[in-house]
C-alpha cells in the first residue's frame, strides 16, 4: 500500500463488510513484524482502529505504528473478519488460535 493515501476514520459501516484498503490504523511493531500475533483489536467510539500484540504495551516509544490496516490483516487473516465491529467495541482472543471475542470498550483501559 505504500504512497496510497490513508484515512484515520472513514464512514462506517463499510461497504460489503469489508475493511476500506485506505483504512488506517494504529497497529503494534510486534504484529506487523510477525513476532507476535494480533490479541486485540479495538474500534473506538470516535471510529478510529488499534491492533495489538495484548502483552507489550504498545505506548512506549516506537512500540505502535500508524498505517494501513490491511498490513495486519496481510499478517493475520482473521482480523478482516471485525470489519462489521461496530465503534466502541473491541474483540480480544487469548492466542492466535483462539475466536475473536467482542466486548463493549466501556470501562476497558486498553
Amino acid at each position: 500500500m505504500t504512497g496510497h493515501e490513508m484515512h484515520r476514520v472513514l464512514p462506517f459501516p463499510y461497504e460489503a463488510g469489508r475493511f476500506p484498503f485506505d483504512l488506517g490504523a494504529v497497529v503494534q511493531n510486534t504484529v506487523l513484524r510477525g513476532e507476535e500475533p494480533a490479541r486485540e483489536v479495538g474500534h473506538t467510539a470516535d471510529g478510529e482502529w488499534f491492533i495489538g500484540d495484548g502483552v507489550n504495551d504498545p505506548n512506549l516509544p516506537g512500540a505502535s505504528t500508524a498505517t494501513h490496516i490491511w498490513h495486519a490483516i496481510e499478517r493475520d487473516s482473521s482480523i478482516a473478519d471485525l470489519a462489521t465491529m461496530p465503534p466502541g467495541h473491541r474483540a480480544s482472543r487469548p492466542s492466535a488460535a483462539e475466536h475473536w471475542q467482542v466486548q463493549t470498550l466501556d470501562g476497558w483501559g486498553g
